[in-house]
């Protein structure tokens, strides 16, 4: 059944020698979809031009039989599939058993080797992985096939889900909507649902998933949700990935900051699935999370980039001794290799926005730097150095080397206060220097890389204890002290990140789920990714932006609801306050006095005022019918107080 073309192979010599048969292309193939690159809206709208050589049977063994055969038909299938099905295939994909064949006719015939499948069938959704694995080979029929299968239908760009445009004026119908409306679950149903369990949480985010859903139905929708094979961490943020593409583009330049958190279920012992977070294999147990988070050099967030979830295996705990005969592949620290391909990706769907990873000690690591100088167009790098390399060229080492230049610029900041040492006033002595780093031991085949040093050093420092010390390693080029100036601005950048794991972990509870598998928790994390996200941008954008209209963030009868129960007065007046405004009133439900030495409020008194807005604004469209059919009620004034 479906779409399908045979081929009969008659020689002179031989007579009938063998057929082939091209089908419809498989629906879904990790690694054939990787190679490609397409999203899954692409996929669906283009699947039809990818076709299958499902079947290939040559019985006579004539050398470079059939790699000629192969030939032949790739120049007269286009044709004739476009005569038959009045489409134009661009790839052809094949399967080979790898216990059986070696492919050696498919290879000879210039098809290209992706990948190899996972040994599962369409139907396999328990994993058991009862099939053969197959090599898969694709011939592209086309010069640029990727152009083709990741562009929308009659257009010639690559395929990127649209996101309402806003202005500060019209607020788009569904903040939920525009930022996870897109997510491909494959059932519309599916989609609807993580709309809904979006909303609740950022209405609710210090609250358990009962108290979120406020409903059995609802609540028993969400936890079936959390349990869907379907709804994976990945394809649930694949949307906010895109959105996020869509903020970057309206910045010069901007910050990818990335940065490793563990969390804790150890309290939830009957979590299947999990993995050890400490140093012993049987104290604590939980899940690792590397994410990557996009910055304005401002320091407002623009949404998540890349974030990897996974549990380390018990088994392996303890071998850490071996990890100098691995390669970087099969470390662990191969996530900041990863997390920096996905900044790759977004650089290249944002030409004119210049992309900085960002690190800390963790991410000096020689392939690192060695990726991102690799490509002159994609992003930069900037990383805290741990590791003195040696230098080639008798530069000696690092920090001797960066040491011995001269002061080329002072820069006075501000350290917070820390346990109790109380904030002070310091000065830092900015050091440069353009340096060639030399492979490690081990790796004498890697080239040396050149690259940027900035030595940040306190000065004076004795009395208050250790003194602050950066060593900075950049692949931006670095001239003046003004460059370095802003490089260490932008690496200051990073405890945006901290702030964020934090509203992660205290404002959405996120260690205290319960939801039986690490599966489940990875689901309802990516929810709580966007939803601390949500809180920050907003904490944020309120301090940067203060003199927009409210409604960039907040319903109508959200600002109205809070002008009600501030003022006391009815009716409300027509024009919103600002956002400004409407953040304090918010932050002062979560417990912000609002005195002029306060500053400007925080994440935590924000996400907890929003949980009682939500309560408030329900309260008030509850009400509001019976406010307008009694328009002789007075007002009652109040004073409220500090909340």
């Amino acid at each position: 059944c479906g779409a399908q073309i045979r081929y009969l192979i008659k020689s002179g010599a031989y007579g009938w020698i063998g057929g082939l048969a091209f089908s419809a292309a498989a629906w879904h193939v990790k690694a054939r979809d990787q190679w490609i690159g397409w999203t899954n809206e692409a996929r669906r709208r283009n699947l039809s031009k990818i076709i299958c050589n499902s079947r290939f049977l040559l019985v006579p063994k004539v050398p470079n039989l059939g790699s000629h055969i192969l030939s032949r038909c790739a120049h007269r299938i286009r044709e004739d599939w476009h005569s038959r099905y009045r489409i134009e295939p661009v790839l052809i994909e094949t399967y080979v058993e790898k216990q059986r064949f070696a492919g050696t006719c498919y290879q000879a015939a210039n098809w290209l080797h992706v990948g190899s499948t996972q040994g599962r069938g369409r139907m396999d959704r328990l994993h058991t992985q009862h099939i053969p694995v197959k090599d898969i080979y694709v011939f592209p029929l086309t010069r640029h096939p990727h152009h083709i299968l990741c562009a929308l239908p009659h257009s010639g760009t690559p395929f990127i889900r649209p996101v309402p445009v806003r202005d500060g004026q019209d607020r788009p119908r569904d903040w939920a909507e525009d930022e996870v409306g897109g997510a491909d679950l494959e059932d519309c149903r599916l989609t609807k649902r993580l709309v809904t369990i979006l909303q609740d949480r950022y209405a609710r985010p210090q609250a358990s998933i009962p108290q979120t859903c406020q409903t059995r139905a609802k609540t028993k929708a969400a936890y079936r949700f959390f349990a869907h094979p379907e709804t994976t961490m990945e394809k649930i943020l694949a949307p906010h990935y895109q959105t996020t593409l869509k903020r970057i583009t309206g910045e010069s330049v901007v910050l990818a900051v990335q940065d490793t958190t563990s969390l804790n279920y150890t309290t939830h012992p009957a979590t299947q699935d999990l993995g050890p977070i400490s140093n012993s294999p049987d104290n604590f147990f939980g899940l690792w999370v590397h994410d990557t988070m996009a910055f304005t050099v401002e320091g407002v967030p623009l949404g998540l980039l890349d974030v990897q979830c996974w549990a380390r295996d018990p088994q392996q705990f303890g071998k850490k001794k071996l990890r100098h005969q691995l390669s970087i592949e099969h470390k662990e620290s191969y996530k900041w290799l990863k997390s920096f391909q996905r900044v790759a990706k977004a650089q290249n769907s944002c030409p004119n926005t210049m992309l900085v990873s960002i690190g800390d000690r963790e991410a000096d690591i020689y392939e690192l730097i060695e990726m991102a100088l690799g490509d002159p167009l994609g992003p930069k790098l900037l990383i805290r150095a741990t590791q003195n390399r040696a230098l080639a060229e008798e530069q000696g080492h690092l920090w001797s080397k960066v040491s011995s230049q001269g002061i080329c610029a002072n820069l006075g900041i501000r350290v917070p206060r820390s346990g109790n040492k109380a904030a002070r006033e310091t000065t830092l002595a900015i050091r440069l220097a353009q340096v060639i780093l030399k492979p490690p031991q081990g790796k004498s085949k890697k080239p040396e890389l050149t690259v940027w040093a900035i030595l940040a050093r306190e000065i004076d420092a004795m009395a208050v204890g250790t003194p602050i010390e950066w060593m900075l390693i950049t692949t931006c080029e670095v001239l003046t002290s003004e460059q370095a100036i802003e490089k260490i601005r932008w690496y200051t950048s990073r405890w945006g990140i901290e702030v964020y794991h934090r509203t992660l972990k205290s404002g959405c509870k996120i260690e205290e789920r319960q939801l039986g598998t690490a599966d489940r928790i990875e689901a309802c994390l990516a929810i709580d990714m966007i939803v601390a996200w949500r809180v920050y941008h907003l904490a944020k954008l309120g301090r940067d932006t203060p003199d927009v209209p409210c409604t960039v963030f907040f319903d109508d009868h959200e600002w109205q609801a809070l002008l009600v129960y501030w003022t006391r007065n009815l009716p409300v007046s027509d024009k919103p306050p600002t956002l400004r405004e409407a953040m304090r009133m918010t932050a002062q439900l979560g417990g912000f006095l609002g005195r002029t030495c306060d500053g400007n409020p925080g994440t935590k008194s924000l996400w907890l005022g929003l949980q009682r807005l939500d309560d408030l604004t329900a309260m008030y469209q509850f009400m509001l019918p019976f406010v307008k059919t009694h328009p002789h009620i007075t007002p009652v004034s109040s004073n409220p107080g500090y909340g």
